[in-house]
Formats: C-alpha cells, sequence, structure tokens
C-alpha cells in the first residue's frame, strides 16, 4: 500500500491536528462525514517518529484512511 500527499483543514482544540474536516485529493474537495476510527503508529525505524491514522467515511461515500506525520507536519491519504 502506497500513499499521496493531502491538504487537509482539522479542527484545533487544545492540540493542532485534533480532528480532520475535509481533505484536498487530485484536485478534489472531501468533506469528511465521519471519523470511523482513529490510531497512533510508529515504525521500526526511529526517524519515522509517530503517525496519526484516521479512518473516515468522506461526502462522497467512500472510506478512506488519511494519516498525519507528526515529525514532517504532513497529511496523506494510503491508496491501494
Amino acid at each position: 500500500m502506497g500513499s499521496e500527499p493531502i491538504r487537509v483543514t482539522c479542527y484545533e482544540g487544545y492540540k493542532a491536528n485534533e480532528s480532520p474536516r475535509s481533505f484536498v485529493w487530485a484536485d478534489r474537495t472531501l468533506r469528511i462525514n465521519k471519523i470511523v476510527d482513529r490510531w497512533y503508529g510508529s515504525s521500526t525505524d526511529s526517524r519515522c517518529g509517530i503517525t496519526d491514522y484516521f479512518k473516515v467515511q468522506a461526502d462522497d461515500g467512500n472510506t478512506y484512511i488519511i494519516c498525519y506525520s507528526r515529525l514532517f507536519g504532513g497529511w496523506a491519504v494510503l491508496v491501494p
């Protein structure tokens, strides 16, 4: 599974990038209707740091897994 960079708009409460609200991928803006699941992961490669994962349902009817790299400060969507 690979990934592609995306732009994400988030709700930011007490921490940055707390809850994604929409994302832009392939020149399309997708509104997030629901966060289905959320988890944190880390790589065995210490240079990658911790990544926040979100399984989301978007307004196009599809489910996506998007992730935020805390080390690099970037968002991506996982693609098959």
